[in-house]
């Protein structure tokens, strides 16, 4: 299945068991983006894009409201942003990004929880590209990659897949490209986000290898320093 899929799958991936630590990962966004700038989404391009991705994710406008309120209270509470690259079962690589007030802690329980899986942290972020993607339902896939070229945005691919079209950039030209496709008529997004990913996805044929992999990922998206996990295995 095709990267549009698995978009979708990870939009509705959060479990009852996940969501106060999603929400807390999208708290904490939303709210250091609005203490960068104005706490108004309009006039605010930071927060803007964290507010289409968390509810991407089905983050819910109460948690959204919250955290731009702290933020418009002026609330001393800050945060540090960390990343870590690592290796993990069957060949798999990591890069994990925190948001935490507390950078030893973070460095500690990512570390540990990735060591019990069988990994360790290393070098790995030269195995994927960051990237500007945006999926949005939609069935006018060559409209809009024309638009986007005419545009002079930096597109490295667009494709359609089940209604949904998706939408790769350079990094450089994520604000162009949202721009241009809200200038024709896209107001919502599924994902809107600038991500890494993998150069060259696998899949993990060993069953157990699958296993600690995906217990690793379950206990990672739990850990509350953690904020984005970004890796090249497919068909999970």
């Amino acid at each position: 299945m095709g990267r549009a899929h698995e978009v979708r799958a990870k939009a509705m991936a959060a479990t009852a068991a996940k969501r106060s630590a999603l929400f807390n990962r999208a708290s904490k966004e939303i709210y250091m983006a609005a203490k960068s700038g104005e706490p108004d989404p309009s006039m605010n391009l930071a927060l803007r894009s964290a507010i289409e991705k968390w509810r991407g994710q089905n983050v819910t406008k109460e948690v959204i409201d919250r955290a731009i309120q702290k933020a418009k209270g002026g609330s001393a509470e800050s945060y540090t942003q960390g990343r870590y690259e690592a290796f993990g079962p069957g060949g798999s690589l990591l890069i994990v990004d925190s948001l935490t007030d507390n950078s030893n802690r973070a460095l500690v329980e990512i570390r540990t929880t990735i060591t019990k899986k069988g990994g360790h942290l290393g070098s790995t972020i030269f195995n994927f590209t960051e990237t500007g993607v945006f999926a949005f339902k939609g069935d006018n896939r060559d409209e809009v990659e024309e638009t986007l070229i005419l545009s002079d945005v930096d597109v490295r691919e667009v494709t359609a897949e089940d209604g949904i079209i998706e939408v790769l950039v350079e990094p450089t030209a994520f604000a162009q490209a949202r721009e241009v496709l809200s200038g024709m008529g896209i107001a919502e997004f599924e994902t809107a986000e600038i991500t890494f990913l993998a150069n060259d996805p696998i899949e993990l044929e060993d069953p157990e290898d699958k296993r600690k992999f995906t217990e690793m990922l379950d206990m990672l998206d739990e850990l509350e320093d953690v904020q984005n996990v970004y890796h090249n295995v497919r068909g999970l």
